[in-house]
C-alpha cells in the first residue's frame, strides 16, 4: 500500500473481511452496517488502492499485516458469567464434533447445554475458516421449516429473497463454507429443525451443526451427546461446588471454604443441575446455607409425590418453585402475568397486561429483578425487563394453574393491538421498535387465531400485522398474515380485500403461481359477497398478470385457461367501470402476447393492439385508480415497442412513473412501482437517455424490498453503466450482483442476461480475460434465448469486437436485419443494433455502407447516443474529421464517456492519443487497430 493512501478504520475492517472472502451481506451483518454502506467502502477501497476488481482487493488484503487470528471471530453471545469446570464434557463433545457433522447435546432444561455448547464452539472456532454462528430458536412458535430457516437466516445476516424460500436461501449461502452452526433450544421445533438440518448437510459439505435440545431430533445422521449434570465427583472440589462458590461470591459475600462439603451435599440435592445451583447461589447472601436447605427441602418434598413427578423439568422446577415460594403474593401474581411477554417489556406494558397501577408494577418488577427472576436492560428509550425462557415457561404454567391464562392472554392481545396501531406511523426508530415486539405479536396472533371468542380481534390484528411485516420487508410473512386475515374475516368482502393484498405480496416475491392462486381466491370471495364486479376485476387481473408477469410463474398459465378467465370476467363485469377496465387490460395483454409469440410480421398485429391498449388506458383513467392506469400504460408501452416506436414507449413509461410518484407502501403499489422502475430504465436506454435510465435504475437498486436480492436490484444499473462506459460503477455493482446471485443459488432467469452480458463486455474491454471468462460462464448458465442472440447479446458482443478492431466479426454478429428479428430488437436494443451495424459497415468498407447509413439515420433519429454513432459513421465514411470530432461533444452531453473516448481514437493523430488516455482513465484497454 502506498504511504500516501489513507484508509479509515471502518475501511480497514471491510478490507480485512473482503480478504477473508466474506460477501457484502456477511460483512454488513458482522459490522452492523447496511449492504449499501459496504458497497461504498468497497468502491472507495478499489479506488484508493488502485486495484481493478474485488479479487485483486482480496489479494491486497491478504498482503497486509493481519490480526493474530486467521479466522473470523465466532458470532457467539458473550456470557455474563464465567464458565466453570466441565473439562471432561468439553473434551468429549469436541471429539464428537470433529468426527461427526451433526451432534445434538441432549439434556433436561437447566442442565447447562447452552453454556457447554458455547464454550466448545468458542474453543474450536479456529477449525472453521468461515466462522461459527449461534442461533437461538427460543422465540420461534412454529415448527415450520421455513420459520426455522428464517431464524437461521437472520442470525447469518441474510434476509428474504423474493421468489426464494428461506430453507433454500440458507443452504445456498453456506454451500461453499466451512462453518459451525450452533442451533440452540431445538426441542419445541424439532419437526422443522430436523428436515432443515438434513437439507443443510446434504448441500453444504463444509458445514457442521451442533444442536441443543431437551429431546433427540430423531434423525438417522444425528450423533447424540447426553449432557450430564454438573459433576459431583470430588465432593467439595467438584464442578458443582465450584459453580456454586463462584456464583455466590459474585453476590459480595463469598462462602466459607470450610462449608464446601456441605455445599456439595446441597448441590447433590439439586441433582447437579446448573441452573438450579446458580439460582440457589444467588440467594446465598440473604438466606445462608441453612435457609437454602430449608426452603429447597420443602419444595422437593412437594414435587416428590405430586402430579408432575414425571415432568422432565422437575430439577429446574424445584429451584424455581423454591424461588417462587420466597416471593410476596403480589410478586407471584406479577411474575406469572408478565410471563406472557416473549421478549423485553416496559413497566407500562407490564402494568397494562398485569392489570395493576404503574407504580405497583415498577416496584414489583424491581423486586423480581433483584431476585434474579428478571433481567434488566437499560437503553436510551428506558428500562426494559425480560424473563429468561425457562422462568417464563414456569410463569406460564403458574398462570394456567391460577386460571388466569385466557384473561391475561386477552390483555396481552389488547396491548399488542395498541402497540401495532402505534407502529402504523413509520418514524426514524420504527424498525428497532417493531423488532422489539415482533415475537410478542406473533405469539398473540398464534393464541388468538385459535379461539372463536377472539376472532374479531384476531382478524383485525392479522390485518395490522400483515401491513407491518410488509413495511419491515418481511414479504413472505406479510403474505401469510394477509391470508390469515382473510381466513379469519367474518364477511367475504373483507376476505377478498385481504386476498388481493396477499396476491400482490406474492408478486413482490416473484411468486407468480401464488399470485394467481390468491387472485382466484379473491374472486371467489367477492362472488360469495355478491359483488360480481369485484369478482370480474379479480378474474381479469389474474389473466392480465399472467401476461404481464409471465416470468414470475413456475407453471405458465395455459392460453385456454387465461381465455376462460377473461370470458368469465366479461360475463360478470356488467357496466362497472373498474371491471370493464380490468377486462380491457386482460384482452390487451392477450393480444400483445399473441403478437409477440406469433410467427407472422407485427405489421398486421400492431395497429389493433395499440388501439386496444389505448382503450384500456382510457377506461383505467376513468376509474381514478393510478395503479390500474399504470398497468394499462404498461401494455401500451409494450404495444408501441412492438411497433418499433422507441420514443413513444419511453414517453409512456415516464407517464407511468409520474402516476406512481405518490404510491403508498402497500403490496399492490410496491409491486407496480418495482415493475415500472425496471420498465422505465429499459425504455430510456432504448431512447438513448442514459441519464434518465440511470436515475430509474438507481431507484430500483436502492429499493428496500430488493436489499437482499442484489442481482435483481442492480441488473438495469449494470446495463446502463456498461453502455455508458462507467467502468468503476460496473465493477462496484457487479460485486453485489454476483454475490446475491450466487447466494440465491444462481437462478437461470433470462431477465438477468443483459446485466451479465454488460459486465462481461466491460471486462472484455478492460482486457481482463479471467474476469471475462467468469462472467461469460455465468451468461451461458442463463441460457441463450433469442434476445441474447439477436438483441442485447449482439449489441454487447459488437461493442467489444469493434473495440478489439474485429470489424468483420462485428458486421457478421449484426448481420441479421432488424426486420428479420423484430421480436428481439424492437424494444430497447433496436437503435443500438442499427447504429452499431451502420458503423461496422462503414469500417468494413462494404459497398452498400451509404445505403445502410441512410436507413440507420432514419431509424435512430432522435436518439442522442445512437444518432451520434450514426453521425460519426457518416463522418468516417465521408472522411470528415471535424464532423467526426463534433460527435464527441454529443456523446459527452448524453453521458456516454466510452463512445466519446472512442471518437477521439477514431479521429487519429493527436486526438487518438487523447482518446487512448481517456480510455485508460476509464480503466479500459487500448483500442486495437481496425481489421476489416
Amino acid at each position: 500500500m502506498a504511504a500516501t493512501v489513507e484508509i479509515s478504520a471502518r475501511e480497514a475492517e471491510v478490507l480485512a473481511l473482503v480478504g477473508e472472502h466474506f460477501s457484502n451481506a456477511e460483512i454488513g451483518a458482522r459490522l452492523f452496517i447496511s449492504v449499501r454502506t459496504v458497497e461504498s467502502h468497497v468502491s472507495s477501497l478499489l479506488r484508493k488502492l488502485e486495484v481493478p476488481d474485488r479479487r485483486a482487493l482480496a489479494q491486497r488484503a491478504s498482503d497486509q499485516p493481519r490480526a493474530d487470528r486467521s479466522h473470523p471471530a465466532p458470532v457467539l453471545p458473550t456470557p455474563l458469567t464465567s464458565f466453570v469446570g466441565r473439562e471432561r464434557e468439553r473434551a468429549e463433545l469436541t471429539e464428537l464434533i470433529t468426527k461427526h457433522r451433526q451432534v445434538t447435546a441432549v439434556g433436561p432444561g437447566g442442565v447447562g447445554k447452552t453454556r457447554l455448547a458455547l464454550s466448545v464452539a468458542a474453543q474450536i472456532a479456529g477449525e472453521f475458516s468461515d466462522g461459527v454462528w449461534f442461533v437461538d430458536l427460543v422465540p420461534i412458535t412454529s415448527a415450520d421449516i421455513s420459520v426455522v430457516a428464517g431464524t437461521v437466516a437472520l442470525a447469518l445476516g441474510l434476509g428474504e429473497q423474493p421468489g426464494r424460500a428461506m430453507d433454500d436461501t440458507v443452504p445456498a449461502a453456506l454451500a461453499d463454507r466451512r462453518a459451525l452452526l450452533v442451533l440452540d433450544n431445538c426441542e419445541h421445533v424439532r419437526d422443522g429443525v430436523a428436515p432443515f438440518i438434513e437439507r443443510l448437510l446434504a448441500t453444504c459439505p463444509g458445514v457442521t451443526v451442533l444442536a441443543t435440545s431437551r429431546a433427540r431430533l430423531m434423525v438417522p445422521f444425528e450423533r447424540v451427546y447426553a449432557v450430564p449434570p454438573m459433576s459431583l465427583t470430588g465432593e467439595g472440589a467438584s464442578d458443582a461446588v465450584e459453580l456454586f462458590m463462584d456464583r455466590a461470591a459474585a453476590g459480595g459475600w463469598p462462602p466459607n471454604h470450610a462449608l464446601r462439603d456441605e455445599v456439595a451435599a446441597f448441590c447433590a440435592r439439586l441433582d447437579g443441575v446448573a441452573l438450579a445451583i446458580e439460582l440457589a447461589a444467588a440467594r446465598w447472601t440473604t438466606l445462608g446455607l441453612d435457609g437454602l436447605e430449608a426452603g429447597l427441602s420443602d419444595q422437593l418434598r412437594m414435587l416428590a409425590g405430586g402430579p408432575r413427578t414425571e415432568d422432565r423439568h422437575r430439577s429446574v422446577r424445584a429451584a424455581l418453585d423454591w424461588s417462587h415460594a420466597l416471593l410476596e403474593p403480589d410478586d407471584r401474581v406479577l411474575l406469572r402475568r408478565v410471563s406472557v411477554f416473549m421478549k423485553s417489556f416496559t413497566v407500562a406494558a407490564a402494568a397494562q397486561v398485569a392489570a395493576c397501577e404503574r407504580s405497583v408494577a415498577a416496584d414489583g418488577l424491581a423486586r423480581l429483578a433483584e431476585q434474579s427472576l428478571l433481567v434488566v436492560t437499560a437503553s436510551p428509550s428506558g428500562t426494559a425487563y425480560r424473563a429468561l425462557e425457562t422462568i417464563r415457561q414456569y410463569g406460564m404454567e403458574r398462570l394456567t394453574e391460577a386460571g388466569e391464562l385466557d384473561d391475561i392472554r386477552s390483555r396481552h392481545l389488547s396491548w399488542c393491538l395498541a402497540a401495532a396501531a402505534e407502529l402504523a406511523v413509520v418514524g426514524t426508530d420504527w424498525r428497532p421498535r417493531f423488532d422489539a415486539v415482533a415475537d410478542d405479536f406473533r405469539a398473540a396472533m398464534a393464541w388468538a387465531g385459535d379461539r372463536p371468542q377472539q376472532r374479531a380481534d384476531a382478524a383485525r390484528f392479522a390485518r395490522q400485522l400483515a401491513q407491518l411485516c410488509f413495511t419491515r420487508n418481511l414479504i413472505g410473512e406479510s403474505q401469510m398474515r394477509y391470508e390469515q386475515a382473510a381466513a379469519l374475516a367474518d364477511d367475504p368482502a373483507t376476505a377478498a380485500s385481504m386476498l388481493r393484498n396477499a396476491a400482490s405480496a406474492a408478486g413482490c416475491q416473484m411468486r407468480g403461481d401464488d399470485m394467481h392462486r390468491l387472485r382466484r381466491a379473491a374472486a371467489d370471495a367477492a362472488l360469495r359477497s355478491g359483488d360480481r364486479a369485484c369478482a370480474a376485476r379479480d378474474l381479469a387481473t389474474a389473466a392480465a398478470d399472467a401476461y404481464r408477469f409471465a416470468s414470475k410463474f413456475v407453471r405458465p398459465l395455459p392460453p385456454q385457461e387465461a381465455a376462460a378467465l377473461i370470458t368469465e370476467a366479461q360475463q360478470l363485469a356488467g357496466d362497472d367501470p373498474a371491471a370493464q377496465a380490468a377486462v380491457a387490460l386482460a384482452e390487451t395483454g392477450r393480444a400483445l402476447t399473441d403478437a409477440l409469440t406469433g410467427l407472422h410480421s407485427p405489421d398486421d398485429a400492431v395497429p389493433p393492439t395499440i388501439e386496444r391498449a389505448e382503450r384500456a388506458v382510457e377506461l383505467a383513467h376513468r376509474t381514478g385508480d393510478p395503479l390500474a392506469e399504470s398497468a394499462a400504460l404498461d401494455t401500451l408501452a409494450g404495444a408501441h415497442s412492438l411497433a418499433g416506436d422507441t420514443f413513444a414507449a419511453a414517453d409512456i413509461t415516464r407517464r407511468r412513473m409520474a402516476l406512481l410518484e405518490s404510491t403508498t407502501n402497500t403490496p399492490a403499489g410496491t409491486h407496480e412501482l418495482i415493475d415500472a422502475l425496471g420498465e422505465a430504465a429499459e425504455a430510456d436506454l432504448g431512447a438513448g437517455d442514459l441519464r434518465g435510465a440511470r436515475r430509474w435504475a438507481r431507484q430500483l437498486a436502492d429499493h428496500p424490498l430488493l436489499a437482499e436480492v442484489g442481482h435483481r436490484a442492480t441488473s438495469w444499473l449494470l446495463v446502463t453503466d456498461a453502455l455508458a462506459g462507467n467502468v468503476d460503477e460496473v465493477l462496484t455493482h457487479s460485486v453485489r450482483f454476483l454475490d446475491a446471485w450466487q447466494r440465491a443459488g444462481n437462478p437461470a432467469k433470462s431477465v438477468l442476461g443483459p446485466a451479465v452480458a454488460g459486465v462481461a463486455m466491460i471486462h472484455d474491454l478492460r482486457g481482463d480475460h479471467d474476469a471475462w471468462s467468469e462472467w461469460d460462464a455465468a451468461l451461458h448458465r442463463l441460457g441463450t434465448p433469442p434476445a441474447h442472440t439477436h438483441g442485447y447479446g449482439a449489441v454487447f458482443d459488437a461493442l467489444a469486437m469493434l473495440h478489439r478492431g474485429q470489424i468483420t466479426e462485428a458486421l457478421q454478429r449484426l448481420a441479421a436485419e432488424p426486420g428479420e428479428v423484430w421480436r428481439w430488437v424492437t424494444w430497447i436494443w433496436l437503435h443500438w443494433y442499427v447504429a452499431l451495424g451502420a458503423e461496422a459497415a462503414v469500417l468494413a468498407g462494404v459497398s452498400d455502407a451509404g445505403a445502410r447509413l441512410a436507413e440507420a439515420k432514419t431509424i435512430v433519429a432522435g436518439n442522442p447516443v445512437a444518432g451520434a454513432i450514426v453521425e460519426r459513421a457518416e463522418a468516417l465514411h465521408a472522411g470528415d474529421r471535424q464532423r467526426l470530432l463534433a460527435t464527441a461533444a454529443s456523446f459527452d452531453a448524453a453521458g456516454c464517456r466510452y463512445q466519446s473516448a472512442r471518437t477521439e481514437v477514431l479521429a487519429g493523430g493527436d486526438h487518438a492519443a487523447r482518446g487512448a488516455a481517456a480510455l485508460a482513465d476509464l480503466g479500459l484497454a487500448p483500442m486495437a487497430p481496425l481489421v476489416s
